[in-house]
């Protein structure tokens, strides 16, 4: 059974978008007095009374932009209406019709589409008696709504799934859980509408030379290979002192939580300009949630003949050296260029951010790590490690289990990290390393530092357990991979480096 498609339309400052939160039961489109602040589509799956329906919140109907984005905006809110099985018409209870209301309503007629009347903002019995004159614009009964008073929210539902199309009547399309989410963050005007919309071969997102276009954050649903994602375009972000406006400062907020939401974050820059502190805070706040990125250089074919990819790269890892191991893509969004490769490597780090390694594996590796490298005397006495283990993924999780946390200073725990992500199956998302003082009736000490045999007792307890061999737990398959290091490159270990997708 395919998604019928439900458009919320309305003149502006009506309450579109906070009917869309209120049915939704979530805070996703930014509401505020300000006229014109919902641009894009906004869109969300539904499940009542055994339907599954997708709501379209969209720009006021003859909205003046400050921008000068009304025919985009009048677009979008066309190609919403014309893929809609219901169209929500919703008008203010407090101001009563106004021409605009009886403009939306001719508007409407010609569709031939059923039509459900919402009188929004009736926030007390009194204004349902005045709302006796919405019976004019020729749509029947309505019913009387309050967002902030949670007036009539399922008789809006009924009505709506009422009035949907017969699942008979509709095609069959995929409806499966998405298999990764992916954020597009970035400050302004860095593409990432344009990549959108490449993905989606459709003009998906409102695109335009004019900073700041994109408001919400919109999750858009697309197929490739067979397989359902979602792409999350998110607002420009701008330097914490230019934030002036509620609309901006909600912005801000919403393009953070799209970053803890999603499985990979596809940080963009643009190839002709310089990294900005907008850039710096938002990789920072990226590395904090510990998410898997990709540093996406985007509009390559302006630099594609003047610049070798080399250079770009050298620029990112010199900023931002705590990132060292994120990929860095060369794409052209507008084109499409290296954005399939670009997507393929993206699922590869979903993939990594939820691989596992055996304890036995992980024991030998941190052995020979020691050997090479033991940790510097403390008050003539060398700390001491126990065994480590892998306790969770997204991100990989690893506690070293030791007689004294505080004993290693955090230049012995980079190297420490620099082994893990160089020999591990997940070289290139974030790594979290935890040190943890044993119990004391706790008596495993698998890791030798002294012997030359690399004999390990497992105590039955842990469920990866080792078989003998060098290998990997990996989604439950296990991969062989055969313990021979380079320690040359630990002498001095420098941060880890990841790889690039360089351009065509």
């Amino acid at each position: 059974m395919s998604i019928s498609k439900v458009a919320i339309v309305g003149r502006p400052n009506v309450g579109k978008s906070s009917i869309f939160n209120w049915l939704a039961g979530r805070r996703l489109a930014i509401v505020d007095g300000v006229a014109g602040v919902t641009r894009d589509r906004m869109t969300f799956m539904m499940f009542e009374e055994n339907r599954y329906f997708e709501i379209i919140d969209t720009g006021g109907i003859g909205i003046n932009d400050v921008d000068q984005l009304t025919h985009e905006i009048e677009d979008q809110i066309s190609v919403a209406i014309d893929t809609a099985d219901v169209i929500v018409f919703v008008v203010d209870a407090q101001t009563g019709i106004t021409s605009l209301d009886q403009h939306v309503a001719e508007r409407l007629r010609v569709t031939q589409k059923p039509i459900l009347l919402i009188v929004n903002k009736a926030d007390h019995k009194k204004l349902d008696d005045a709302s006796s004159e919405f019976f004019s614009l020729g749509y029947g009964d309505f019913i009387t709504t309050s967002t902030t008073q949670n007036r009539n929210k399922w008789d809006v539902i009924e009505s709506i799934v009422k009035r949907l199309p017969a699942p008979s009547e509709i095609q069959e399309v995929n409806t499966a859980t998405p298999e990764m989410k992916i954020a597009i963050v970035g400050r302004r005007n860095v593409g990432k509408s344009t990549f959108i919309n490449t993905l989606t071969d459709s003009e998906r997102m409102i695109v335009s030379e004019v900073a700041g276009t994109t408001r919400d954050s919109v999750d858009v649903r697309f197929e490739m290979d067979g397989k359902a994602f979602v792409a999350i375009d998110t607002p420009g972000l701008r330097k914490g002192k230019a934030v002036r406006t509620d609309v901006e400062f909600y912005s801000t907020h919403r393009a953070q939580r799209t970053i803890r939401y999603a499985d990979v974050t596809l940080m963009f820059f643009d190839c002709k300009s310089r990294i900005s502190k907008v850039d710096r805070k938002l990789c920072s706040y990226i590395a904090d949630q510990n998410k898997p990125c990709i540093f996406v250089v985007n509009k390559w074919d302006l630099l594609v003949d003047d610049l070798p990819t080399e250079r770009w790269s050298d620029y990112l890892r010199d900023h931002f050296r705590t990132l060292a191991y994120c990929p860095i893509a060369f794409i052209t969004g507008q084109s499409g260029r290296n954005v399939k490769k670009l997507l393929n490597h993206a699922q590869m780090l979903h993939k990594q951010s939820h691989s596992r390694v055996s304890t036995g594996f992980l024991n030998r590796l941190t052995t020979k790590a020691l050997r090479h490298h033991p940790p510097p005397l403390l008050r003539k006495r060398r700390p001491k490690i126990f065994y480590a283990t892998q306790v969770g993924t997204a991100p990989p999780t690893i506690v070293i289990i030791c007689n004294d946390p505080d004993s290693f200073d955090n230049t012995y725990r980079r190297y420490l990290l620099s082994v893990f992500r160089d020999e591990l199956p997940f070289g290139e998302v974030p790594i979290r390393l935890f040190f943890r003082k044993r119990e004391q009736t706790d008596r495993r000490d698998d890791v030798n530092m002294d012997s030359g045999d690399n004999q390990f007792v497992d105590s039955g307890d842990n469920q990866f357990v080792d078989s003998g061999d060098s290998q990997f737990v990996d989604s439950g398959k296990v991969v062989e991979k055969p313990l021979d290091i380079n320690w040359d490159s630990y002498t001095n270990p420098p941060p880890a480096s990841g790889n690039d997708l360089a351009g065509e």
